[in-house]
């Protein structure tokens, strides 16, 4: 099966309580089809004492599978917990996005975004200086040549 697919028939389970297992997991979600993998990511640091870091996921056979555990199991109870289940997003490159040791402007994803080609930035530039011309340097000053206050005038 190829990855986009995967990750269409895969869902994000948020919220569990530290009780729950894969089993647990896959018996609470196999009444909506065929489940091919289940993960509970283990914590990062070797330290912890939890089993997983309170979050897992739910591979299902077909994508109409996991949109139909979305729709039933979204905001049910676990352990007593509620829980949250969404469709699973891919995993970014540790070297993509916030948090990576790549300046944002230098990453491939930020380049092909924002890129402007050298055609495009001297018509700009050409065409700021055709519509602008040089600055006025009256431009400000109007009203500003009457030296004083105005005075009153007297009837004859």
């Amino acid at each position: 099966m190829s990855d986009p697919t995967r990750i269409k028939s895969t869902v994000y389970v948020g919220g569990l309580d530290n009780a729950v297992t894969t089993r647990t997991l896959h018996d609470a979600f196999v009444p909506f089809g065929e489940i091919v993998d289940v993960t509970l990511p283990k914590p990062d640091l070797p330290s912890s004492t939890d089993p997983h870091r309170g979050f897992g996921y739910v591979e299902f056979e077909n994508t109409a599978d996991a949109k139909e555990a979305i729709d039933n199991m979204d905001q049910s109870e676990l352990y007593g917990r509620v829980i949250k289940v969404a469709p699973a997003k891919p995993q970014k490159d540790q070297n993509e996005g916030l948090g990576s040791k790549t300046a944002i402007w230098e990453q491939e994803g930020w380049l092909a975004e924002h890129a402007v080609s050298e055609e495009d930035r001297l018509a700009t530039e050409q065409a700021r200086a055709v519509s602008s011309g040089p600055p006025d340097p009256m431009q400000g000053l109007e009203g500003l040549d009457v030296a004083g206050p105005t005075l009153p005038t007297k009837p004859a």
